[in-house]
C-alpha cells in the first residue's frame, strides 16, 4: 500500500474520503469541503439473495471501515471518513460497470426508455463508530435509438459508471424523469452526506439543518 502523502504548509482538510472519484471529491466541493482521497479497493461481489439496498450499505461500510483501518495503520491524524457506493438497480436486478461495449449496450437497452431505481449509501466512519444512509431515486430515460447508442458507447463515458450512464455526463440529454436526488445519482447524495457527517462533528447546515 503507497503511504498517504499529506499537504504540507497548510491545513489539513477535514476529511478522509475513500475513494478516487473525481465526482465525489467535487460534490464535496460543492458544499464547501475539501478532502483526502484514500481509495479503497474491496471485493464488491453481491452475496446470493442479496437486495439492492442491503448491497450498496454493505459496501459503503465496508469501505468506510477499510478507509478507517488504513487512517489508524499510517498513523495518520484522526479526522472523520466518508465512504460511499452507487448502484443501478432493474427488475430487482443489481447493474454494476459493464466490463465492455457489449454489456453497456446490453445495459442502455435495458434502460431505454423506462424508470430504474439508483441507489447510493454513505458511510461515515471515526473510530469504531459508523454511521450510514441510503439514498433512493429513480430515473427514467428516453428511448435510445441506435445512433443514440453507438454515439454514447463510442464516447467512452459508459465503462467505470453503473448502469452505464453517467447523469453529470453526456446522457445528461437521455433523462425525462428524476424523482430524487440529482447528487445521489451521481454518486454522493450531498443532504445524507451533510447530514451524517453532522453527527461526527462536521456540522456545515448549522444546527437547525439536521433537526426534525
Amino acid at each position: 500500500m503507497t503511504h498517504t502523502s499529506l499537504p504540507s504548509g497548510e491545513a489539513l482538510p477535514p476529511l478522509y474520503l475513500a475513494s478516487a472519484s473525481p465526482r465525489r471529491r467535487e460534490l464535496l466541493a460543492q458544499i464547501g469541503l475539501s478532502c483526502i482521497q484514500l481509495p479503497m479497493d474491496i471485493d464488491e461481489t453481491v452475496l446470493p439473495d442479496e437486495a439492492p439496498a442491503d448491497y450498496v450499505l454493505r459496501l459503503a461500510a465496508a469501505k468506510a471501515r477499510a478507509g478507517w483501518a488504513r487512517v489508524a495503520a499510517e498513523g495518520l491524524p484522526a479526522r472523520p471518513l466518508l465512504a460511499a457506493d452507487t448502484t443501478v438497480t432493474v427488475d430487482g436486478e443489481i447493474l454494476g460497470k459493464p466490463a465492455d461495449a457489449f454489456e453497456a449496450r446490453a445495459m442502455l437497452q435495458r434502460l431505454s426508455g423506462r424508470s430504474h431505481e439508483v441507489l447510493t449509501a454513505v458511510a461515515v466512519c471515526h473510530g469504531v463508530r459508523v454511521d450510514s444512509a441510503l439514498s433512493v431515486s429513480r430515473v427514467e430515460l428516453l428511448p435510445l435509438t441506435a445512433a443514440m447508442l453507438d454515439g454514447y458507447i463510442a464516447s467512452g463515458e459508459p465503462f467505470d459508471k453503473a448502469g452505464a450512464y453517467g447523469i453529470q455526463g453526456r446522457a445528461a440529454s437521455f433523462i425525462a424523469h428524476l424523482d430524487g436526488s440529482y447528487s445521489g445519482v451521481m454518486g454522493l447524495p450531498l443532504c445524507e452526506t451533510a447530514r451524517l457527517l453532522a453527527m461526527h462533528g462536521l456540522d456545515i447546515l448549522g444546527s437547525h439543518g439536521h433537526e426534525q
